[in-house]
């Protein structure tokens, strides 16, 4: 039975609202409005008065309007046709709003974020009488390249026998396809589609272990230097113009992930439209058709209501969970976290909370925690492994990483790629400083020869800090020599040309091969008779490796230069 209650104060978009009889946290409502239902969510209750963010603008709403209780928490329809999307923060498909109300939406317009009309083949998995649980595949409908699985709901507790299921064919996400009956004889009849709060993690799973399987990105610099785990986590924060967004399309390109999910949580009007713009043209290099096929887009600009934008990550985080409960690897990418901390924090100031550290609220630090914690890697009820990696982006004003979101988020992830303006502004891209990132997971190349490269960056870095101050002049032979072997890995190894069809993405066999090859030549000793004859050499080392990188894995051209390169060190090598 519904419940209402009436408006009694307005500020900004949240609303105070007095209620009679038992009003759930989280709990969704409608505030009424002429012919208006705009949604809520109680965020905080005290007395008989429930505090609601509402997630369209509140311009027009008045003390006395009446708030129509759901009983139902924020949630998300989870079945078939999710794939391709583009969804808001209330998993409203912004492309049929658009082509229905055109460009300005009106304000409490909803529509059905799956298609209820369309046909879909299902295949039946299990047979009458036999035992299952929440979970549980009842069959699966291909959607795109990937078997979709109709599962048991998740919310459904306990063991269950199939009392029916449909013979394989065509049918929509709300014909019945089973019945199943637990063990005090309640009947449920389930179809394609159900529904699951978004603030509640799914744990529908037999084990949940510890991220140990890299996930390669075909990023040299993040899989030999600073690699992810399937099911771990990872930050990006850097000042505007770092690259974030570059690199995030990349990943999602060519990591070897099979859903990927992007959460715009605040970004930039102008930089959404560019994402929504650009992945519908990117190419999967794995299937040859559009990257969107694999791709789910949950759109929240900073334009948007901020409320809508605090659902927004959880709305993407469900969803992936969803896909890794079909036993695939699911890649969930947020751009940006700060602008969603950004949300709470304005949120938390109209809750008249108590500020933390440049106003954000205490509870920030959990919050962040409680996102990424709904990342891993877990066995499921029938036997399969899935994943879901996270990945967001963080964008700390002038870059200062000192300030609260950067750090929240550096005590949970396990890995962080910190992007550099100067690298930026000196055009080394992917502009993720060497020397300030790490990973607290195993690259699959050796890690003696990665700290053999990193003692190399670090102690190059020195010797050209000491030669802003004594110059070129001053420098001994031996410091000068590992400044260039610095400058060579970085030049080679470090930077990809992301508009190189060949060099923007690397494989893991290639980056090993190569990798031994740039240490071998760091580990080794050269005589030259000064300066100028060491920098000739290794100016022309390094453009021998870069257009050793140009060359196809394997090919005639890449064994050529790489004979080339061979003959060249020759000359010089000597043995150490």
């Amino acid at each position: 039975m519904d419940k209402y209650g009436k408006i009694i104060g307005i500020n900004g978009n949240m609303i105070s609202v007095v209620f009679e009889g038992n009003v759930l946290q989280n709990e969704m409502g409608y505030v009424l409005s002429g012919e208006e239902c705009i949604k809520a969510e109680v965020i905080k209750i005290r007395n008989n008065i429930a505090y609601m963010q509402v997630f369209e603008n509140t311009k027009g709403l008045k003390v006395n309007d009446t708030v129509q209780f759901t009983g139902q928490m924020l949630s998300v329809q989870l079945g078939p046709g999710l794939l391709g999307q583009i969804y808001d923060g209330l998993q409203n498909p912004l492309t049929e709003l658009a082509g229905k109300y055109g460009f300005f939406l009106p304000r409490g317009v909803t529509m059905n974020p799956l298609d209820t009309k369309k046909v879909w083949h299902f295949n039946p998995m299990v047979k009458v009488g036999e035992k299952i649980v929440k979970g549980f595949p009842l069959g699966y409908v291909q959607e795109g390249i990937f078997s979709h699985y109709i599962m048991v709901p998740f919310d459904l507790e306990g063991e269950f026998t199939i009392e029916s299921i449909v013979n394989e064919g065509d049918y929509t996400i709300q014909d019945r396809v089973a019945v199943i009956k637990d063990r005090e004889g309640k009947i449920f009849e389930l179809d394609m589609v159900f529904s699951w709060p978004i603030k509640i993690p799914i744990k529908v799973y037999r084990e949940k272990f510890t991220p140990t399987h890299p996930l390669i990105t075909r990023i040299r610099i993040i899989d030999t230097f600073f690699p992810i785990c399937k099911g771990g986590t990872y930050c990006i924060p850097g000042p505007f113009g770092a690259g974030k967004t570059v690199l995030q399309q990349l990943t999602s390109k060519y990591a070897e992930a099979d859903i990927v999910i992007i959460a715009a949580c605040g970004e930039r009007a102008g930089e959404v439209v560019e994402t929504l713009r650009k992945f519908p043209e990117l190419i999967d290099p794995k299937t040859g058709r559009s990257l969107m096929e694999r791709t789910i887009i949950v759109c929240n600009t900073s334009s948007m209501p901020v409320a809508a934008r605090d659902a927004s990550v959880y709305t993407a985080a469900t969803l992936g969970e969803y896909y890794r409960q079909m036993g695939l690897d699911v890649l969930l990418l947020a751009d940006s976290t700060s602008r969603w901390a950004q949300a709470i924090r304005e949120v938390s100031g109209r809750l008249e909370e108590i500020p933390g550290e440049e106003a954000y609220p205490a509870y920030l630090e959990s919050r962040i925690a409680e996102f990424y914690e709904r990342a891993g890697e877990v066995e499921l009820v029938f036997g399969k492994r899935g994943s879901l990696t996270i990945g967001g982006t963080v964008s700390p004003a002038g870059g200062n990483f000192e300030e609260p979101v950067t750090q929240a988020t550096l005590k949970v992830v396990g890995a962080f790629h910190g992007l550099s303006r100067e690298r930026a502004e000196a055009r080394r891209f992917p502009s993720i400083d060497p020397l300030d990132s790490w990973s607290r997971y195993k690259s699959f190349i050796p890690q003696e020869m990665v700290w053999q490269a990193k003692e190399i960056l670090v102690r190059g870095n020195e010797v050209n800090q000491m030669m802003k101050v004594v110059g070129e002049e001053g420098t001994s032979m031996d410091d000068f020599l590992v400044y260039l072997k610095a400058e060579f890995l970085d030049s080679v190894y470090l930077q990809q040309n992301a508009f190189d069809p060949v060099d923007a993405a690397t494989t893991p066999q290639r980056q090993e091969y190569v990798f031994s090859k740039v240490v071998e030549v760091l580990n080794r000793n050269f005589n030259f008779s000064n300066k100028d004859e060491a920098r000739k050499f290794f100016y022309e080392l390094r453009q021998m490796f870069i257009d050793w990188n140009y060359k196809e894995w394997g090919s005639i051209e890449f064994k050529n230069q790489e004979k080339l390169i061979d003959d060249f060190l020759q000359k010089q090598l000597v043995s150490i």
